[in-house]
């Protein structure tokens, strides 16, 4: 049993290994590996995949995000309608619902990526870039807004919390992408004789 344990060990050093020479472009590199780490011990997974991976949970911290949100904008509503408040926290549900959507669309842009291969894949590329970099503005607007706004309490932490651990989760996902791409590129590059 000593054995079975020392060998899980080594095995999840390795991924955690792997993981941390992946995520060092990422700006959010601790994260990057905490995150990802879960699906790399089962399989070691490529860049393509990693980055795939990685908007996944983007879209799922957001999706949890907007639902938070939701909820906060529901109680403000039934309670204080008329305030800076409510106001903010409608503008952070704008700017997630946004977020989610924009996350969605770069997704299904990278699974096209995937399936067309070399043809359009700089459009797919940039598409993907360009909603990712959506979702991220999205977040600053929503963390900005409530800086400036005079929510205070719980609700103000807990949505800054959630708005930036999307941003930060974004922000790596585009660095994961980009990684992917350009290796992408690299190993398609064609030799002139």
């Amino acid at each position: 049993m000593i054995f079975g344990f020392s060998g899980m060990v080594e095995s999840r050093s390795a991924a955690r290994v792997y993981l941390e020479a992946q995520c060092r472009t990422t700006l959010y590199r601790d994260l990057c590996v905490r995150t990802l780490l879960p699906y790399v011990e089962k399989d070691i997974l490529g860049p393509q995949q990693l980055a795939q991976v990685s908007l996944v949970v983007c879209l799922s911290k957001a999706r949890t995000t907007k639902a938070y949100v939701n909820m906060v904008a529901e109680h403000f509503n039934e309670t204080r309608s008329t305030s800076g408040d409510n106001q903010a926290v409608e503008e952070c549900l704008r700017q997630i619902n946004n977020g989610v959507d924009q996350i969605t669309l770069a997704l299904k842009e990278f699974q096209k990526m995937k399936k067309d291969r070399e043809e359009n894949f700089v459009l797919h590329e940039g598409n993907v870039q360009s909603w990712v970099g959506a979702a991220l503005t999205n977040a600053d607007l929503c963390v900005d807004g409530l800086l400036g706004d005079g929510i205070g309490g719980k609700e103000k932490v807990t949505i800054k919390v959630k708005f930036m651990n999307v941003k930060q989760l974004a922000s790596n996902s585009l660095a994961m992408f980009n990684r992917f791409t350009s290796r992408h590129r690299a190993s398609h590059i064609v030799k002139n004789p």
